[in-house]
């Protein structure tokens, strides 16, 4: 077997960074990466080291303290947490304006369009453009306005884009695969977080009653039961104030009294959805080699 690699590097938020280690590991090893395709961070740290900007990407990421991290947060009130301006605004400074084809090797990102419902594959034009479109993850990046295209996290469809370098001449295709070893847990405590948003709530409730007077709920409520009852023959039941929650049999309901993160719900069903999907992805086209880093 020859030492020319087709490198695919899947997506994992922060997890990504274990990339740059198998990036090093194999030149140290005198692999010779010939093409690469991305997914989400996977697209960043490959589009980066295409470039030949990883070494100097990584002593920025070390540098940075946690102050320097709070710095670089530019939080959205519109379709994200976070635009991202500031971070990629770094990475812009590094690159140059560069686009994909003046790359010295081929390098594919891969990001979602919601409008088309397709995945979309960057192979050309700006590669800044590229690597942000592909990383924008919902609901913690604004995403990227292309044309009539909302361009998100390629994750959403293709976690592990092995199908970009399976036409490549190399001589082994080695895929690193972020989402294998994801077990972190989400124990109640830590998910929902009783009194967070109480203040919030207790004033949302305290309206509740006026809006349905004002809107004539109880009253169509009232008819409604009244109504039911006549066809069924029956005095109608005195109204509870609340439905207590069905469990089917075997399952488990919990009892909590404040609302989940959003934040981190929305990531967990992420995980678990790329999780399922790379595994799709290896089933259909098996790379040579498959990476699975275990989480330190």
């Amino acid at each position: 077997m020859g030492n020319k690699v087709a490198l695919v590097l899947g997506s994992g938020g922060a997890r990504g960074y274990a990339h740059i280690g198998v990036i090093e590991e194999l030149t140290r090893r005198g692999y010779e990466i010939e093409c690469i395709a991305g997914c989400s961070m996977g697209a960043v740290v490959g589009g980066i080291y295409a470039a030949g900007k990883l070494d100097e990407y990584r002593a920025w990421i070390e540098s940075l303290d946690y102050f320097d991290m709070l710095r670089l947060v530019d939080p959205s009130f519109s379709l994200g947490a976070i635009r991202g301006e500031k971070i990629f605004g770094r990475i812009r400074d590094m690159l140059g304006s560069i686009n994909i084809e003046d790359l010295p090797i081929p390098f594919t990102a891969v990001a979602a369009d919601l409008t088309n419902q397709q995945e979309i594959w960057f192979q050309e034009g700006n590669l800044e453009l590229a690597m942000r479109a592909s990383a924008a993850i919902p609901s913690l990046f604004t995403p990227v306005m292309q044309g009539n295209r909302v361009l998100v996290d390629g994750g959403i469809l293709n976690p592990l884009p092995i199908v970009p370098v399976v036409s490549s001449h190399s001589d082994i295709i080695i895929a690193v695969n972020l989402n294998a070893n994801n077990h972190r847990q989400y124990p109640l405590p830590e998910i929902f977080r009783p009194g967070r948003f109480d203040g919030m709530m207790s004033s949302i409730s305290s309206h509740i009653p006026f809006w349905r007077k004002n809107n004539g709920v109880d009253e169509h409520i009232a008819e409604l039961q009244a109504g039911e009852a006549a066809r069924a023959g029956q005095p109608p039941a005195a109204p509870t104030g609340r439905c207590p929650p069905k469990s089917a049999e075997g399952s488990k309901v919990v009892d909590v009294s404040g609302p989940a993160s959003l934040l981190e719900l929305i990531n967990q069903s992420f995980e678990v959805m790329q999780s399922s999907l790379t595994q799709y992805k290896i089933a259909g086209y098996p790379p040579n080699v498959l990476i699975n880093p275990q989480p330190g």
